[in-house]
């Protein structure tokens, strides 16, 4: 087993058995009762923001690791209640519309699960690798172990914006440094059960300027984000770019990722739309907000879409 830096930080920072041997939702403990109603305090205006990417056939994905985008395909349309060759008979004039799709669940606006990357043969809690199979999914640290998921308060640190510019460059490394001056120009500090939403303005390059190459380079949070995370005790974290860390890394492939999932136990919400409530935020100066980030009931699944809110 190869050693690497971010190795050492994850023995550092780990989790396993704080919450217990068999515990399957990592980080997301820390989100109580009280946290969850300390946290309507920050809605002050009622206004709604959803923080999707659409679901369809124009996203980012260009079939690395096998994601494609997603396939929308009609099942049932009016036409088969009504023409003369319907395959249905409605003699009251009924209408149905029915549809599928077909995604890789890390396609478009998700969370990452708890077995979606460990390594040396583990995932969070020891785990095993071998606890997802190709016909059952994850045994354990499935994506649906994580309900009802996260509510509670939620903080924007807008980082493109204290950069000056539309989005920051590719390769761009968000350091705690940027973390804390974000806050102090926020005026808000996170803590305990918080879930912290860094924009890069990187899903707004994509959108603006296409996605040609908007997986290979990218800015993102520092690998020494993990330690300050870890103190500060977030329940998850949630970024406008496509894989939450910077790209490329330093040390090993997904550094970050490595150590805040397999080894501290903290979701990773990826392709976060963020424009529109960063606009909001900066229009009266109020960077917290109630959030709410559910996964779909995916019986050992590794990922999901989500459709996250922020309550102002």
């Amino acid at each position: 087993m190869t050693e690497y830096a971010f190795k050492k930080t994850g023995r550092e920072l780990s989790n396993w058995g704080r919450w217990g041997d068999d515990d399957e939702k990592g980080t997301l403990n820390f989100v109580t009762p009280k946290t969850v109603k300390e946290a309507l305090t920050a809605v002050r205006t009622g206004q709604r923001y959803e923080l999707s990417i659409p679901v369809g056939a124009s996203g980012p994905q260009n079939g690395w690791m096998r994601r494609i985008n997603p396939v929308h395909t009609m099942t049932v349309t009016p036409h088969d209640f009504t023409a003369a060759e319907g395959l249905f008979t409605a003699p009251e004039g009924l209408v149905v519309s029915d549809d599928f799709i077909s995604m890789p669940l890390q396609s478009g606006t998700q969370l990452d699960g708890l077995t979606h990357v460990g390594y040396d043969g583990a995932f969070y809690n020891g785990v095993p690798a071998d606890a997802v199979t190709p016909a059952g999914g994850a045994a354990r640290n499935a994506i649906d172990a994580t309900l009802p998921g996260f509510a509670g308060r939620g903080v924007l640190l807008d980082v493109a914006a204290l950069d000056g510019g539309e989005w920051l460059a590719g390769g761009r490394s968000v350091t705690v440094a940027d973390l804390e001056r974000a806050e102090e120009a926020a005026g808000v500090r996170l803590g305990t059960g918080d879930a912290l939403l860094v924009r890069t303005g990187w899903l707004r390059k994509g959108l603006t300027e296409g996605w040609k190459g908007w997986l290979h380079e990218e800015p993102g949070l520092d690998p020494e984000c993990a330690a300050w995370m870890h103190d500060r005790e977030l329940a998850m974290v949630a970024c406008d770019n496509w894989g939450v860390e910077v790209q490329p890394a330093d040390d090993g492939l997904i550094p970050l990722h490595a150590v805040l999932i397999r080894d501290m136990g903290m979701m990773l919400g990826e392709m976060w739309q963020l424009d529109d409530l960063a606009a909001a935020c900066r229009a009266d100066g109020a960077w917290d907000f109630f959030l709410t980030a559910t996964a779909l009931r995916i019986t050992g699944g590794v990922g999901s879409p989500v459709s996250p809110v922020a309550i102002r």
